[in-house]
């Protein structure tokens, strides 16, 4: 049977797509395959979200594309954002490309490996609004006893500066009961941390039920007796309610562990962006959480140079960032991107600029994650094993404050081996700027 390569680019939500997909291809009888030698058919799950992403979608299509002239390599599919997106400019520009997915088409992609291998051109684009058939069976990427449970699609904010409406449609969320199915089968092949993502978790169930159903979701979730952490991902502030922070405080399988993208704190900046919240709501709802669950571990995200940032805009950001003393920050330098409302924004500010405050910011976030890490040393914490530094003769796990690929790490040494998805206890001795350093507590029975 034929083998394919799958390059799955972007955000977890498109990991998650990418799952999916090679799930179906595995049950159809393809072959997977990292090599790029031995594949008879590439797959590029693409994202196009900002300016970075689109051009390390191209390239890898191109780098590809070069292999149908040198190598094995027959067919190179295209799915995902960029394909939803810029599906045209795909067939004009990229000829080396033989089918162009849309980002609701994800179950053709048998039908797309199956035309290009026998030579013909594919193509096949759902409404953005239609919503996927349900599907428990995936094949896990991360190997790692972590698992993503996406809960809705599409979104209705329309910020000024985001092209999601545009290539994911409006915000359905997924079935409760399907989402449970998903998630029993995440549990039963290994899964011991659910993360729940969506490009707005908070909302769901909103459009379904008529009313807000996370936290009976989490509920629900935590039911599952093999799974021992559940985490929330993408938590807009506006909606996040009493019963949500009650279920995060009350339910033992939730970790304490929030991430809440605001982008700005000034009040003239959000309404440009489009923003729901003002700058005291946000203080006001990191105020309630941190009073409610006082070890909770918030995580934000923010745009600097968003067009018409002021110098003083820029610097009480500075101020709010010292202020708020967040436990994880990521910055990124805002991306014009064309087909948004910003993109026409006067006053656009050059990539210098831009650059400059995001390190700034980033900067002053890396001394506030310093004294930080230095308060913990000492304590000890329940961590998951991820893997081993051969070198270092270190695991390198997770506690409940960190997610992976966006957080830091606990690296500890244990003279008894771990699998990927153990959980032991960590004392911390020491520290850097993001990681923190420990030794496996002797006393720990799983």
């Amino acid at each position: 049977m034929s083998k394919i390569l799958f390059v799955s680019l972007g955000c977890d939500k498109n990991l998650v797509d990418s799952e999916v997909m090679l799930g179906i291809l595995q049950e159809h009888g393809y072959t997977i395959t990292n090599e790029e030698t031995e594949a008879d058919a590439a797959v590029v799950n693409t994202c196009c979200f900002i300016h970075d992403a689109k051009e390390e979608s191209i390239e890898n299509i191109v780098e590809l594309g070069k292999l149908k002239k040198t190598g094995k390599l027959k067919a190179l599919i295209v799915t995902g954002c960029l394909a939803q997106r810029y599906r045209e400019e795909i067939r004009r520009e990229l000829p080396e490309v033989d089918a162009i997915l849309g980002t609701m088409s994800i179950h053709s992609i048998v039908e797309a490996v199956e035309q290009t291998l026998a030579g013909n051109s594919y193509e096949h684009f759902e409404d953005i609004n239609h919503l996927p058939e349900s599907r428990e069976a995936r094949v896990l990427s991360s190997g790692s006893g972590t698992g993503y449970l996406k809960i809705a699609e599409g979104c209705d904010k329309h910020c000024t500066y985001c092209v999601i409406p545009k290539v994911r449609g409006n915000y359905r969320s997924v079935p409760m009961e399907d989402l449970l199915k998903q998630a029993a089968y995440l549990v039963n092949n290994g899964v011991r941390e659910l993360i729940l993502v969506a490009q707005e978790t908070t909302l769901y169930g909103k459009d379904l039920y008529g009313e807000k159903r996370l936290p009976e979701l989490l509920h629900r979730l935590a039911e599952f007796e093999d799974l021992e952490w559940i985490r929330l991902l993408y938590c807009y502030p506006e909606e996040i309610t009493e019963e949500l922070v009650a279920e995060i405080k009350n339910n033992p399988k939730v970790c304490h562990y929030i991430d809440m993208p605001i982008q700005h704190c000034e009040d003239s900046v959000l309404k440009r962006m489009g923003r729901k919240t003002t700058k005291e709501e946000i203080k006001r709802i990191i105020g309630y959480l941190r009073e409610e669950i006082p070890d909770i571990v918030i995580r934000t995200t923010l745009i600097t140079g968003f067009p018409g940032e002021s110098r003083e805009e820029h610097h009480a950001l500075l101020d709010f960032v010292e202020e708020m003393h967040f436990d994880r920050l990521g910055v990124f330098p805002y991306s014009r991107e064309e087909d948004t409302p910003a993109a026409e924004f006067h006053h656009q500010i050059s990539t210098h600029v831009k650059e400059k405050r995001k390190n700034e910011i980033m900067s002053l976030q890396q001394k506030i994650s310093a004294e930080k890490n230095a308060s913990l040393v000492g304590k000890t914490f329940k961590v998951m094993a991820e893997g081993y530094l051969y070198q270092d003769e270190m695991y390198m796990c997770r506690s409940y404050m960190d997610a992976p690929d966006i957080d830091g790490y606990v690296f500890a040494a244990s003279e008894e081996e771990l699998l990927s998805g153990d959980f032991i206890e960590v004392k911390i001795t020491d520290y850097n700027e993001y990681d923190l350093i420990g030794e496996r507590c002797d006393e720990f029975t799983e």
